[in-house]
């Protein structure tokens, strides 16, 4: 580029002194000759500048200049958000209460030679509120809220992701009183081993120093959030650096309540509506799920141009958010819409018959990759459940397979997902709680692989028998099993109270053991 710089300007040069030399020169001015000139050293200069700054520039150029970016002002927030603005989770904020007042009143706590927490991970399910927790302290606190994932230190460049940790943590203690917030932190605390990256291991190893460093005397806490503590590396738990690990679950139903109270108070609603009730048809839902619901009932009610949301819509958005969008226009065989009302109807005939769940609707509209769905709402939130009651469950699921065979003697691809979340409950069973034949055991990753054989013949039995007393319960109620179905077929959903009204006074009285003995001998 500047060979042809020079190039150009010498042949300006030379073109110039040629024009001076010829006769037109005595027809123009003096003003006329400095323009010229002007204008020939502009160029010059223009074309040095361009030289300056070329086109292929080296990856970590941009990179230096991403990190200069960076560290102006704007790499940090103070956060709005407070405790008001977290539903539920209510004995996590307690624990937070105590690391809020030790930074607003550090004084306290020094003279009673306490030390600040260095480090909390919030770990647990996706969607349960982690960062949102995180965002919360830094606004209780007014502090400097510096935010960054995991991934962003990683980089296949050594070095680059060790020198961004120690940008972060500088301007954390210039900042001071401050929170750090890294989410996902998984991606750059996993465990280390022989295989391991060496970029990543320099990353962790400088985060390990900043964790545990020399200089405590700044206020500065941080904050990690990761669905999967049991990929993190020994040294990043210890006390030191982590400190404080709070376990952030799905939310049960209180505090349901409580997080759909959060999301509905700026919405319209129809006053006959009860949050409670909606607190329990959402059992299992996170909370991303519940602000998804709510969120999606407003928009099914202005789809619909109506100025308040009812509990249809609430209805239609839990559908939506569990069983995924419907379809408008299948293009479903009549024998297949047949097979699919029996498949729906055997699984709501056995949730009756075992009253495991509250069936709150049967469907047969096609919903994603469903073609039916039955959704179950349970009376209480459990945290314990015995052998009998996984069985009960193992059995509503297996309903539909049961009643494909009992009707139309076949086996079909419909049962695929069932049959997925069947084995997975069967395999908790031999491999987690002990409740088969291979004893009270755990078994670890590295027994599995030795037992898988053992194993796999112990689920096949729990599964076998489960089918068998299932399909045994559908044979003795196939009269019940054809209403369903054919009430399915006329009007393609069945909620609770239709369902009620089709079996009358049903289910029979609670199966004692010796019935379900003899229903499996037959």
């Amino acid at each position: 580029m500047i060979i042809l710089c020079i190039f150009v300007a010498l042949n300006i040069v030379s073109n110039f002194v040629t024009w001076a030399n010829s006769s037109l020169i005595n027809r123009l001015t003096s003003g006329d000759r400095l323009l010229i000139l002007g204008i020939t050293i502009l160029l010059f200069i223009y074309y040095m500048k361009l030289d300056k700054n070329p086109q292929y520039a080296h990856a970590t150029i941009n990179t230096e200049k991403k990190e200069k970016d960076q560290n102006s002002n704007e790499f940090f927030t103070k956060p709005k958000v407070t405790f008001q603005d977290v539903a539920g989770l209510e004995e996590v904020k307690e624990e937070l209460i105590e690391v809020i007042d030790f930074i607003n009143q550090s004084e306290k706590y020094k003279k009673m030679g306490a030390k600040i927490p260095k480090g909390i991970l919030f770990h647990g399910p996706p969607g349960t509120g982690k960062t949102l927790l995180a965002s919360a302290v830094a606004g209780e606190t007014k502090s400097a809220f510096f935010s960054a994932s995991g991934s962003e230190f990683v980089e296949k460049y050594v070095g680059v992701g060790a020198k961004r940790i120690r940008t972060l943590f500088e301007k954390a203690r210039k900042e001071a009183p401050s929170v750090i917030f890294i989410d996902e932190i998984d991606a750059i605390g996993a465990k280390r081993h022989l295989d391991s990256n060496n970029e990543k291991d320099q990353t962790l190893n400088q985060l390990l120093v900043e964790l545990d460093g020399f200089n405590t005397d700044q206020t500065v806490v941080v904050i990690a959030a990761t669905n999967r503590i049991d990929l993190l590396d020994e040294a990043l738990l210890r006390p030191g650096r982590f400190d404080r690990h709070m376990y952030i679950s799905n939310p049960n139903v209180k505090a349901r309540e409580e997080i759909l109270k959060v999301h509905t108070r700026n919405k319209p609603l129809d006053p006959s509506i009860s949050i409670s009730d909606l607190a329990r048809k959402t059992h299992g839902m996170s909370g991303a799920h519940l602000s998804n619901v709510a969120n999606e009932a407003a928009i099914i009610a202005v789809r619909e141009n109506k100025h308040i949301i009812t509990i249809a819509h609430f209805e239609q958005a839990i559908e939506r958010v569990i069983a995924g969008l419907q379809v408008k226009n299948p293009t479903i065989l009549p024998k297949e819409k047949e097979v699919v009302s029996y498949h729906e109807a055997g699984h709501a005939l056995v949730g009756k018959i075992l009253r495991t769940d509250m069936v709150h609707k049967v469907s047969i509209i096609p919903r994603g990759q469903a073609l039916g769905y039955v959704i179950h709402m349970p009376q209480e939130d459990r945290y314990v459940l015995t052998k009998e009651e996984l069985c009960d469950k193992m059995m509503v699921m297996l309903g539909g397979r049961a009643a494909e065979e009992l009707i139309f003697n076949h086996l079909s691809t419909g049962a695929k997902d069932d049959l997925k979340k069947v084995t997975e409950v069967a395999m908790q069973m031999v491999c987690e709680y002990g409740m088969s034949d291979l004893g009270f055991i755990y078994n670890e990753p590295s027994m599995i692989r030795s037992l898988s054989d053992s194993i796999n013949q112990e689920i096949n039995k729990i599964i076998y028998e489960c089918y068998n007393t299932t399909y045994n319960y559908l044979k003795k109620y196939r009269n019940e099993l054809e209403k369903i179905s054919t009430a399915l077929l006329a009007r393609e959903t069945l909620n609770s109270s239709e369902l009620d009204e089709l079996l009358g006074d049903f289910p029979p009285t609670p199966k004692t053991k010796d019935e379900k003995e003899k229903l499996e001998a037959v």
